[in-house]
C-alpha cells in the first residue's frame, strides 16, 4: 500500500519503537528509540561516545538496513516514507548526510565537480549547477578550494567541501555527524552561519531540519553561548536508549550532572552547572557577556557572576597543584628536523607523475626531548598532517634531514592504520615477547582505553570515537620512543578526551616524546609542555604555552582563535592556566539538592 502523501503538519522524520542489533555484539545500538522531528527543527543530539548518535543518523538516512549490516526494528519514516520500503537513492532525495569520516564519501577528483555531483544526481539543469556549487562553497568558507584536487585537500578542507556537497542539494533533512571535529576556528564559524544559512532555502522552500551530532559545542555555539545551540535535545545513553528529551538549556540544566558523570562535554556553563549546582541561570546575577571582540581580550566567557568566582577558586593556589604534572627538564633528544621542507604532494608525485611537489612548510627546524608533549597549531591546510607524517616517515622530505628513531603515528583517520579482524587482535598486532606477555599487554590497553566490551568486534565496525580510541591504544602498545597523533581527540568525548590526556601523559612519563596535532586549544592547554605554530608556509612559534597563546599579533597572523575560557584565564590568572583547566576537568559531578516543599 503506497505512502500516503505527508501534510503541512506531518512531522519530517517519524521513529517509532526503533531498535538495531549488529552482529556480534549483544546489547543494542538503539533500544526502543521513538521521537519525532518537525519540518524545519533543528536538534541536537548528545551522547557519549558509543551511545549510539550515528547509529540513529544511520536510521534516519536510510543507511541502517540498506548498506550497513544492522538488524532494524520499528519504523522509520522520512518524509512519510518508510525508509525500510524505500531506497538508498531516493532516500537521498530527501536527506543530506555529512558523515564523521569525508574522506570516504569523496567519488570526484576536482573540488567543484565533488560538490556538483549530487545535483547531477538530482537531474538539476546544467545551467543552474555552477551558481549553486558556488553558493555552497562559499557558504563554508571554501570558495578558494573550488579548482583544487581532492586528494590535495587537508582534512579540515575536506571537511568543509563534504558539507558544501550536503547543502548544495538543499535537503529536507539536514544530518550533520561531529561537522567541526577537524575544523581550526574560522572553519566551525563557517558551520555555524552556513547551518543557519541553510534555512533561507530548504527543500520544497522550507528550512531543512537539522540533526546535530556535536562535542565541541562550546566552539559550535559561539559568542551567543547556550543561545547558539539548536533549541531542542535528544540525549542518549548508553544502550542507545533516550535519557532525555526536551528545550536544550531545560535538558543541559536538569541533567547536567548526569551528563558530566557520563563523560559528555558541556558547554561552559552547563559544566558549572555539573560541578557547583547552586551556580545557575535562575536567579544568580549576570555579569557582561562576551562578543567576538571582548573574548579575543580576555572577556567573561559566561555572563554569570556566580560562575566567574567558581573559576576564580579554581585559579586560586593550593595543595591540589602539587597532582598536576609538572613542566619537565628537557632531557636527551629523540627526534630532530632540520632545515625541512614539507610537501603532501611528495609521496604522490611518484604514482601520478606531478611535475613537482607543493611546498607547504620551508626551511623548519624541530626537536623532540625525552618526556616532553608538545603539540602543534595551525588553520586548516597548514601543513600540521604533512608535518608529523614526514616525520614519521612515510613521506620523504622536500628538503631537510631527520635524525632519531623512526616514531610511531596515530593517523587522522583511524581506519587507514587498521591491520586485523578484531580489536583485540590490533593491539596486539606485531608485539614482540611470549604470548602471555602479549596477551597482559592488549588486556591493559583495552582496560585502559574502555575497549574490553568491543574486543571481539571488528575495527572498521566501531563507531568514530570507538576507532580513535583503538587507535591511540593500539600505537601506544608499541615501546617506541616517539609517539606522533594527528588529531588524537577529534570525536571524543569528555570522558576519552580526560582518558587520552591521561595516556599520554603517563607515556611521556616514561621517557617518550608525545608531539601531536590539535584543533582543540582547551586541551591543549590542559597538556601540552610547549606549542610549536604553523602558518604562512613556516614555523612561526616555538615556545611555552601561555607565553605563545598570549600573543594576539602571532594568534592572528596563524588564524587561531582562544576559546573564551582560555583567553579568559591568560588574561586573568597568568600563571595558572594549565592548574585552573586541571580543577575544572577533575572536578566531581554535584547532584542539585532538591527544593524542600514547605
Amino acid at each position: 500500500m503506497p505512502a500516503s502523501h505527508p501534510t503541512v503538519t506531518d512531522p519530517v522524520v517519524q521513529l517509532t519503537e526503533v531498535t538495531v542489533h549488529t552482529p556480534r555484539r549483544p546489547a543494542p545500538l538503539l533500544h526502543t528509540v521513538t521521537l519525532s522531528i518537525a519540518p524545519g527543527e533543528r536538534m541536537l543530539l548528545l551522547g557519549t561516545s558509543g551511545a549510539g548518535k550515528s547509529t540513529l543518523l544511520h536510521t534516519i538516512s536510510g543507511g541502517i538496513p540498506h548498506s550497513v549490516n544492522a538488524d532494524l526494528s520499528g519504523q522509520v519514516l522520512v518524509n512519510g516514507r518508510d525508509t525500510s520500503a524505500s531506497t538508498v537513492v531516493d532516500i537521498a532525495m530527501t536527506v543530506g548526510v555529512l558523515g564523521q569520516d569525508p574522506s570516504s564519501s569523496v567519488t570526484m577528483s576536482q573540488v567543484d565537480q565533488e560538490v556538483a555531483f549530487p545535483l547531477e544526481n538530482q537531474g538539476v539543469p546544467a545551467a543552474e549547477i555552477t551558481g549553486r556549487v558556488q553558493e555552497a562553497l562559499s557558504l563554508v568558507g571554501a570558495a578558494h578550494l573550488a579548482g583544487r584536487g581532492t586528494s590535495t585537500l587537508s582534512g579540515g578542507e575536506l571537511q568543509r567541501v563534504a558539507l558544501a556537497g550536503t547543502l548544495v542539494g538543499r535537503p529536507a533533512v539536514l544530518l550533520l555527524d561531529e561537522p567541526t571535529a577537524m575544523l581550526d576556528a574560522h572553519g566551525v564559524t563557517m558551520v555555524r552561519a552556513a547551518v543557519a544559512a541553510a534555512g533561507v532555502d530548504g527543500a520544497a522552500g522550507t528550512a531543512p531540519a537539522v540533526v546535530l551530532v556535536e562535542h565541541r559545542l562550546d566552539e559550535l555555539a559561539g559568542p551567543a553561548g547556550l543561545a547558539g545551540l539548536p533549541p531542542r535535545t535528544v540525549l542518549l545513553g548508553d544502550g542507545g536508549v533516550v535519557l532525555a528529551d526536551g528545550p536544550t538549556v531545560a535538558v543541559l540544566k536538569e541533567q547536567a550532572a548526569t551528563l558530566h558523570r557520563a563523560g559528555c562535554w558541556l558547554p561552559l556553563e552547563a559544566e558549572l552547572w555539573a560541578v557547583a549546582p547552586a551556580v545557575g541561570p535562575d536567579d544568580a546575577e549576570t555579569a557582561p557577556g562576551p562578543d567576538d571582540e571582548s573574548a579575543g581580550r580576555g572577556g567573561a566567557p559566561i555572563a554569570d557572576v556566580r560562575g566567574l568566582a567558581l573559576l576564580d577558586s579554581f585559579a586560586a593556589p593550593s595543595g591540589a597543584a602539587a597532582t598536576l604534572r609538572a613542566t619537565p627538564t628537557p632531557g636527551r633528544t629523540l627526534l630532530e628536523g632540520t632545515g625541512l621542507s614539507v610537501s603532501r604532494d611528495r609521496v604522490r608525485r611518484r604514482t601520478a607523475r606531478r611535475p613537482g611537489p607543493r611546498i607547504l612548510l620551508r626551511d623548519v627546524d624541530i626537536r623532540l626531548t625525552a618526556g616532553e608533549i608538545v603539540a602543534v597549531l595551525g588553520a586548516n591546510g597548514c601543513g600540521k598532517t604533512s608535518l608529523l607524517l614526514t616525520l614519521a616517515g612515510l613521506v620523504d622530505p622536500a628538503a631537510g634531514r631527520i635524525e632519531g628513531q623512526r616514531p610511531g603515528l596515530v593517523f587522522q583517520n583511524p581506519e587507514h592504520q587498521f591491520l586485523r579482524h578484531t580489536v583485540a587482535e590490533e593491539i596486539g598486532y606485531g608485539l614482540p615477547g611470549s604470548a602471555a606477555d602479549r596477551a597482559g599487554i592488549v588486556a591493559h590497553r583495552l582496560a585502559g582505553h574502555r575497549l574490553e566490551h568491543l574486543a571481539d568486534q571488528n575495527p572498521h565496525r566501531l563507531s568514530g570515537g570507538e576507532k580513535r580510541r583503538l587507535s591511540l591504544a593500539a600505537m601506544l602498545a608499541h615501546d617506541r620512543p616517539v609517539l606522533l597523533a594527528d588529531e588524537p581527540t577529534f570525536g571524543l568525548d569528555r570522558r576519552d578526551t580526560l582518558a587520552t590526556a591521561t595516556a599520554l601523559t603517563e607515556a611521556a612519563a616514561t621517557g617518550r616524546g608525545i608531539l601531536f596535532s590539535s584543533h582543540d586549544l582547551r586541551f591543549v592547554a590542559a597538556l601540552a609542555d610547549r606549542l610549536l605554530v604553523l602558518g604562512d608556509g613556516r614555523l612561526l612559534a616555538d615556545g611555552p604555552i601561555e607565553a605563545v597563546l598570549a600573543d594576539a599579533d602571532l594568534l592572528r597572523t596563524a588564524g587561531l582563535t582562544l576559546p573564551p575560557l582560555v583567553s579568559w584565564l591568560l588574561h586573568r590568572h597568568p600563571g595558572a592556566l594549565r592548574r585552573t583547566l586541571h580543577r575544572l576537568d577533575t572536578a566531581p559531578a554535584v547532584d542539585p539538592v532538591p527544593a524542600v516543599v514547605s
